[in-house]
């Protein structure tokens, strides 16, 4: 693509005649006796100016390419030779201006720059599923260590032989989001059960869900709208486990969305990441029901992003890991030792093609 695209000039466009009206609304005399509205201006400018600025950066770009190409074609011998000696350094400068101004657009209103917490859950498959949900929590744990994020455990219900039902923890550093919001979906595995005598192959399943951390601000969560309970952490933990209510569930009455954490020795700390986890779980579920009203209006959907969909397998016999959306193989030991950066990169990369598509 070196040039851009017809519906992505008129969005351009359209969002620089925004800027420019937003500007002179910011100096109404009386907008400014109203600090609410002036706020909101403020707000929907500073989110616009960036992507305006790339745009004219653009345009200065692609009218400087203009004339120096009018100039290598003219008449004047000495002028095209310096035009023309010009021209490969202005030709190299418009992809990467392009593809910048367009992720710019791509990124209005996502959520890529944001933490997030990560659900897993075992399927079917029993106590194998268990094992299978703690062996996509290592990978991402591996992967967060390789990007240099932070992994914070929030709740967790283990199953009898080491695997667990279900954990929850939650990944914070840069463009986390960006990355991990594909690994939400069904998860199927296939191989031997260390608990198999005749080397038979299984197959068992997890859910992974990845919700975009919520900030405070976003999402109003009233006092008299949670009930709060504290109890005795259960598991691994010594006396801890044993002496202190310091485990915490809150229910949010208006959904009935119930969270838990007992992961943290402090009772406060709990309730901290309780908060989180619960403000993203209505933030997701109010964008999820954005989403779907947006795609009712245009009567289609790119990509339900259902989380019953299968979106993987790992094959271990085969020592393969087969991504369903991309129908595409990767190695499965490296993706298993938290190598997920193919994966992600190829993800990225599609879903990029199909939201220029969609816009």
């Amino acid at each position: 693509m070196t040039a851009l695209r017809p519906k992505i000039q008129q969005k351009l466009d359209a969002l620089a005649a925004r800027a420019a009206e937003l500007l002179a609304l910011s100096a109404d005399p009386k907008v400014l006796e109203r600090p609410e509205r002036l706020a909101a201006l403020h707000k929907e400018l500073g989110q616009a100016t960036p992507i305006v600025t790339r745009y004219r950066d653009w345009q200065r770009l692609q009218q400087e390419l203009a004339d120096t190409e009018a100039l290598a074609a003219g008449a004047d011998r000495e002028m095209a030779e310096l035009a023309a000696a010009e021209l490969p350094a202005l030709r190299a400068r418009v992809q990467p201006a392009i593809d910048g101004l367009v992720d710019s657009l791509l990124a209005e209103g996502s959520d890529d720059r944001r933490d997030c917490i990560v659900e897993i859950r075992a399927g079917t498959g029993g106590e194998e599923a268990a094992l299978f949900a703690r062996d996509l929590c290592t990978l991402y744990q591996r992967f967060a260590t390789r990007m240099g994020w932070t992994f914070e455990p929030i709740d967790s219900t283990p199953a009898e032989q080491g695997g667990f039902k279900e954990i929850v923890f939650a990944l914070r550093g840069t463009q986390v989001f960006a990355a991990m919001q594909f690994e939400s979906g069904g998860h199927r595995v296939q191989r031997v059960p260390e608990t198999e005598a005749k080397g038979r192959v299984h197959t068992s399943a997890a859910t992974v869900a990845v919700l975009a951390e919520a900030e405070e601000v976003e999402v109003n969560l009233r006092p008299e709208d949670l009930r709060v309970d504290t109890f005795r952490a259960s598991g691994a933990g010594g006396q801890h486990v044993n002496k202190t209510e310091s485990a915490v569930r809150i229910t949010h009455v208006p959904t009935g969305t119930v969270v838990a954490c007992q992961e943290e020795r402090s009772q406060l700390k709990n309730r901290q990441r309780a908060m989180t986890l619960l403000r993203s779980r209505i933030y997701d579920a109010q964008k999820r029901a954005a989403d779907a009203a947006r795609a009712a209006e245009r009567k289609e959907q790119v990509g339900t992003g259902d989380r019953s969909d299968r979106i993987r397998t790992y094959n271990f016999p085969q020592d393969r890991m087969t991504d369903h959306r991309l129908n595409r193989n990767f190695a499965l030991a490296q993706v298993m030792e938290g190598k997920l950066e193919p994966v992600v990169q190829a993800l990225q990369a599609d879903a990029r093609e199909r939201r220029i598509e969609a816009l």
